[in-house]
């Protein structure tokens, strides 16, 4: 099997996840910044670098929220191609069923391998009679 869209869905998940992990540790970590009872102009020089560094770790978040969506996309592209072998496999099938006698040599592809999209069959060098 090339793919598996539960697996890909699964790691679409954790990025989420994990997205979701980073926005909320830039929340408690500005939070503990603001809350600290420091004062003067490190302490101000201190929250503005940790009001960008959160402001990063959103950016990372959001790119984690992008990772994940793009895998969900390729999941659907996985069961597509699956669901394109699974009617090549189908089809075949059913002509060799009709005319397999008749053609000599033809091997398919084992079952749900990706070789199926390029399947060329050949034409019965005799026409069947009713």
């Amino acid at each position: 099997m090339y793919g598996d869209a539960d697996a890909i869905r699964a790691l679409a998940r954790r990025l989420d996840e994990q997205g979701c992990d980073i926005i909320d540790e830039a929340g408690r970590l500005v939070a503990l910044a603001e809350a600290c009872g420091w004062s003067g102009l490190a302490a101000d020089a201190m929250r503005r670098r940790n009001q960008v560094r959160a402001a990063a770790l959103h950016r990372t978040a959001t790119r984690h929220e992008d990772a994940a969506a793009a895998l969900r996309r390729h999941a659907r592209e996985v069961e597509n191609r699956l669901e394109l072998i699974a009617a090549a496999e189908r089809q075949v099938s059913t002509w060799l069923d009709e005319v397999g006698d008749l053609v000599g040599g033809f091997v398919p592809p084992s079952p749900g391998h990706r070789n199926w999209l390029d399947v060329d069959l050949p034409v019965p060098t005799t026409v069947p009679t009713a």
